[in-house]
């Protein structure tokens, strides 16, 4: 688990922490809370497929006509540190 645990810190200071100025404990608690919810629910990991943890692997897009024409969407997160992309619904 210690390793782990080590891999997440390092992540989180590398793609966060290392790019951002926190300013107290409040702002700082609350970066860590959308970074978490980032890394789990969104960020591809690549020991499980390139798959996000919380969520299915998506069906793979095998039609020409819409690899030609993809709309995709991106969303920042907290300042546009974080970038989120994904295929409308």
């Amino acid at each position: 688990m210690n390793a782990i645990m080590e891999r997440w810190v390092r992540t989180c200071r590398r793609e966060l922490l290392d790019r951002r100025l926190t300013w107290n404990q409040h702002h700082l608690l609350h970066v860590l809370r959308e970074f978490e919810i980032f890394h789990n629910e969104h960020r591809p990991h690549q020991g499980i497929a390139n798959a996000r943890p919380l969520a299915p692997l998506p069906k793979p897009i095998t039609d020409p006509d819409r690899l030609a024409h993809l709309n995709i969407h991106r969303r920042g997160r907290l300042g546009g540190i974080l970038h989120e992309y994904e295929h409308p619904a």
